[in-house]
């Protein structure tokens, strides 16, 4: 497994001043254009997992959708979408946070999760952790519990995994 996240890893691109001046940013789709190497992260994302007992994934807008949607496929589970303000048809929940380069809203539909579910949730990156701090509390407001937060890639540098408290944090590869 290693070995093939070695090759995942290789692929990721850096494309400075985006999406702010200063800012580096990790660029995934290399990866998600390789068969093998989107592969490889989506199994090594199930291996983790391999004993969790959980009843969704969800995944946060926009890359987390496709890591987590494949995920959710790849382990029999259902997939909740967890969106930007405003791109949701239904009656949500919301929470706002800050990012490294400013401030956003994200939303879930206020049925999206019964009480007492368990839920994976899943982002390509942890940088500040605020993105993902703001969907873990809009999973604990709308009754579910988070088993685990996963992502693909973290910066280490940023400490986003501090922000994240108590929840347990998988990160499949760290710069």
């Amino acid at each position: 497994m290693e070995v093939r996240l070695d090759r995942a890893k290789s692929l990721i691109r850096e494309v400075k001043d985006y999406p702010k001046t200063g800012i580096v940013f990790k660029d995934i789709t290399p990866v998600l254009k390789d068969a093998d190497a989107f592969s490889s992260v989506i199994e090594g994302m199930a291996e983790n997992l391999s004993e969790a007992e959980f009843d969704y994934v969800a995944g946060i807008e926009a890359r987390g959708f496709i890591l987590g949607a494949a995920l959710a496929d790849r382990m029999g589970k259902g997939f909740i979408p967890i969106r930007k303000k405003g791109k949701l048809p239904y009656s949500t929940i919301s929470k706002d946070y800050a990012l490294e380069y400013g401030n956003a809203t994200i939303e879930m539909h206020k049925d999206a999760i019964s009480k007492g579910s368990r839920v994976i949730l899943v982002d390509d990156l942890l940088a500040t952790g605020g993105t993902a701090k703001a969907a873990a509390e809009l999973i604990s407001e709308a009754g579910g519990e988070v088993i685990c937060i996963m992502f693909m890639v973290e910066l280490e540098s940023l400490r986003g995994r501090g922000q994240l408290g108590s929840n347990r944090v998988i990160s499949l590869m760290k710069y």
